[in-house]
């Protein structure tokens, strides 16, 4: 492909992107959220082999329209509210764009200088937009970097806590004794895999109990448990706390969490995926009290904060600890520039080698946004769920589960059993217009609406209500 083919058909793909989201914001029904296809579809229609000869573009793009457009879930659809939102916008893909096009592998400063420094003050800038602690600043012990997501987050900051509990022995001789990791009855998936690929295994997993009614980590029962597990001749290396549960968005206590952890000397990490973009808002930071506490924290831009996937954001209070956790330093990597020890080296921070620019979509979004963009954005999300939220809490035959910090409501039938909202939340995804999932909560099949597209407005939400209230007659 020349580059003159590449102008013409890359001005072809940007329209045919263009074109896809005004069809989303402007004739959404004509896009069912999930396609309805059946398993194995999609792959009966493509060959089996691959061309022995190239094919023209426009084949390719006539294959996408019939065969992958039509068996696509649309992330992007103002009527997708199941798991969290996986935003991106303009900006984000024309960053993209450039990292591809640019082809940089940033393992290292000195084969990506402004890869590795526009990563670190990115990374800057977002301490100051959240409003988080100064010690995650780049300017002093400790730093940031960007994961692909919160689960490489947790595996990292379980490597590390693991080193700092050995005393640096884990890299030597690897997991010679029993350590433990904690956290609640609430905390993501991740954190089990994490102590699996770290070889500690799932015995090793605390899960702490919570509020019946808040969902969020009871700080006496972490305690209690860090002082069984000691009392047993174990070795509490890991508390993971969250702000902004899968299930229900709720928010452990950090600054009662913290001062168990400092006390007891534990690693802690402040799992923020979701929810953390909340706290560009002034507003909603009340819900980060107690993250100066934190030995690492991360969120995901790529759920909230308009930024594609995959970006997540890392940050650690020593990143001498982390480095030393992590790095390997073969010859043939070895360089002038890391030698002087005035460069970060990025690959020292996460499980691979390599990595992308994933900072220059984040730079564009940044920049096209502004503080306040991203907060108007934000703010939208808070304030269409509360418009859900009183649309449920007016209607007798429906209730709300739990609180609603962010913009994930979590509601069922008032009385109804499992079965009955079951067959509610089936009914309303076959429709195609609208995507929601389910979670338990104390127990009983709960639904969750989580707002998070840009194309999302009142009357999206105010269609889909109109839908519940009918289906609720069925269920």
């Amino acid at each position: 492909m020349t580059p003159e083919d590449f102008r013409a058909y890359g001005h072809q793909l940007v329209d045919w992107v263009a074109d896809y989201w005004r069809r989303l914001a402007e004739q959404p029904a004509t896009l069912p959220v999930q396609p309805p296809v059946k398993p194995g579809q999609v792959a009966g229609q493509l060959p089996s082999k691959p061309p022995a000869h190239g094919e023209p573009i426009e084949a390719v793009l006539a294959d996408l329209d019939q065969i992958i457009t039509p068996a696509t879930t649309h992330w992007q659809h103002p009527g997708f509210f199941g798991y969290f939102p996986a935003n991106t916008s303009g900006p984000s893909v024309l960053g993209d764009l450039i990292s591809s096009g640019l082809g940089t592998q940033g393992m290292l400063w000195s084969t990506g200088p402004a890869a590795t420094e526009l990563e670190t003050v990115m990374l800057d800038w977002l301490v100051d937009l959240l409003g988080l602690p100064a010690r995650f600043h780049s300017h002093g012990p400790g730093g940031g970097v960007i994961q692909d997501s919160a689960s490489s987050a947790a595996l990292v900051a379980t490597l590390a806590a693991l080193h700092r509990a050995s005393d640096g022995a884990w890299r030597t001789a690897g997991v010679d004794r029993r350590y433990t990791v904690y956290t609640s009855t609430e905390g993501h998936s991740s954190i089990e895999k994490a102590v699996r690929i770290a070889g500690l295994g799932e015995s090793a997993l605390r899960l702490v109990e919570v509020d019946p009614q808040t969902l969020a980590m009871r700080p006496d029962a972490l305690r209690d448990q860090l002082a069984a597990d000691r009392a047993a001749g174990a070795t509490p290396a890991l508390v993971v706390a969250t702000i902004g549960t899968t299930s229900t968005t709720a928010i452990d206590p950090l600054p009662q969490i913290g001062e168990i952890c400092t006390q007891e000397q534990v690693w802690l990490h402040v799992d923020a995926a979701y929810a953390g973009s909340a706290a560009v808002c002034p507003e909603l930071r009340w819900t980060h009290a107690g993250v100066a506490h934190a030995d690492s924290y991360c969120f995901d831009p790529h759920k909230w904060l308009l930024t594609g996937f995959d970006c997540d954001a890392f940050w650690v209070a020593d990143r001498a600890e982390l480095v030393a956790a992590l790095t390997v330093l073969p010859e043939y990597l070895r360089n002038a520039a890391t030698s002087t020890g005035a460069v970060i080296d990025y690959r020292d921070w996460q499980v691979p080698l390599g990595r992308r620019f994933r900072a220059l979509k984040l730079w564009f979004v940044l920049r096209w946004y502004g503080a306040e963009g991203l907060r108007a954005h934000i703010r939208h999300g808070v304030a269409l769920a509360a418009r859900f939220a009183d649309l449920v809490r007016a209607d007798d035959r429906f209730e709300l589960v739990t609180d609603h910090p962010f913009a994930l409501v979590c509601f069922r039938l008032r009385g109804g059993d499992d079965a009955s909202n079951e067959r509610l939340l089936t009914r309303l995804n076959a429709a195609g217009e609208v995507f929601l999932t389910h979670t338990r909560v104390n127990g009983r099949y709960t639904l969750r609406l989580a707002v998070g597209s840009p194309h999302t407005t009142e009357e999206t939400i105010d269609a889909l209500w109109r839908d519940l209230r009918r289906l609720a007659e069925l269920a």
